[in-house]
């Protein structure tokens, strides 16, 4: 089959000979029909992360059609249209029977290679995926749109974390697969608005994401933060009150002004750098709570006394962990519009170019969409 493989730092192959996977049992082959490019990926392509080593085929970012089973499959068919979690987790640990698949330890990331396993992801014609992590797509949602449930599903987790819903707790089970018709389950549980104040720390694509789920959760004020004008203007059409640049001089206290004078009620570090991180915790009020995205950087400066002293919580949002069904539905009914993030679609085989640009950094993409076909 044909697959792009990182097989040295910035430099791609489109092997049009790649082997072809076979289902395992509880596993079903899927026809890729669109994979995004991930901010992960662009991290990691020049070897800089540690977690794609080479050769790799990465992509995590998709969705497609089901086209052979393997052994013991019955709940799903051929021709069924589906999207699917990047983690494979085992069902089976501790962790994933409380609802924490994002922790399991036995979890694989798809087209990721850390070194202590390889896992070819979904820049390729097709993948095997084991059925717990398959999720069907309504027929009216497009693969391309579809494929952006990933990046939604970890805007909501982070959401979930501040709403003060412990992971695992009120979220669909693991092994449930809804649609967007379903009655009978949880998927809809989180609608109830939860008013309060929020800053995003850092407006790309899943921030800007961050900014739309807290909006679509009842979030009254959402304020966006970043260095990019466009970026910015962008966050406040799609929901932002306010947008400010992060060099602005006495940005944090000029936030914590505005917000009722001692501060947000949460905000979102969506970067993973020390200067964002500090924005981040000294914005909210005493109490409040700092969730952490963005993971750029191991190590980054941390003001101790701030978080001691405003008795201020900090929790770290990994991946997602049940999200997907309302993921799904929200990209669907548009209450978090993908279509603004969506800057190019391109062929496979011409994904080395597109990966190039979005490294380079110099035109403002947001998402780009990769089609084997």
């Amino acid at each position: 089959m044909k697959a792009l493989v990182l097989t040295a730092p910035c430099e791609f192959n489109f092997d049009t000979q790649f082997p072809d996977p076979t289902p395992a049992a509880g596993e079903v082959l899927v026809q890729v029909k669109a994979c995004g490019i991930c901010g992960s990926d662009i991290h990691g392509m020049d070897g800089r992360s540690g977690r794609r080593q080479m050769p790799i085929v990465m992509g995590h970012e998709a969705a497609g059609e089901i086209i052979a089973l393997g052994e013991g499959v019955t709940d799903w068919k051929l021709g069924e249209r589906v999207t699917f979690d990047s983690t494979e987790y085992c069902g089976e640990c501790d962790e994933c029977q409380a609802g924490f698949v994002n922790l399991c330890p036995n979890r694989k990331v798809l087209g990721v290679s850390p070194g202590t396993y390889r896992r070819h992801g979904c820049f390729a014609e097709r993948i095997a995926l084991p059925t717990r992590i398959l999720y069907r797509i309504p027929e009216a949602l497009s693969y391309e749109k579809a494929a952006f449930a990933e990046p939604v599903s970890i805007a909501l987790h982070a959401v979930n974390l501040a709403d003060g819903i412990e992971v695992g707790e009120a979220f669909v089970p693991v092994e449930k697969n809804c649609d967007e018709n379903c009655d009978s389950c949880d998927c809809h549980d989180h609608d109830d608005a939860k008013g309060g104040t929020a800053v995003v720390v850092g407006a790309g694509l899943i921030g800007l994401l961050v900014v739309q789920a807290l909006k679509a959760r009842g979030w009254e004020r959402v304020i966006a933060v970043d260095l990019d004008e466009k970026r910015l203007e962008l966050a406040k059409k799609l929901g932002a009150s306010e947008a400010f640049h992060a060099k602005q001089e006495n940005l944090a206290n000029h936030l914590r002004e505005i917000c009722g004078g001692d501060g947000a009620d949460a905000s979102f570090e969506v970067v993973g750098a020390a200067a964002p991180l500090d924005l981040a915790i000294r914005c909210v009020r005493k109490g409040g709570q700092v969730v952490l995205i963005g993971n750029l950087q191991p190590n980054t400066p941390f003001p101790l006394q701030e978080v001691v002293t405003r008795q201020i919580t900090i929790k770290g949002s990994c991946s997602c962990a049940g999200e997907y069904p309302e993921a799904i539905r929200r990209i669907e009914d548009g209450s978090i519009q993908v279509e603004p993030l969506l800057s190019a679609t391109a062929p496979l085989a011409e994904g080395a170019g597109w990966f190039q640009r979005l490294y380079d950094n110099k035109e403002g993409l947001l998402k780009v969409v990769l089609k084997p076909e």
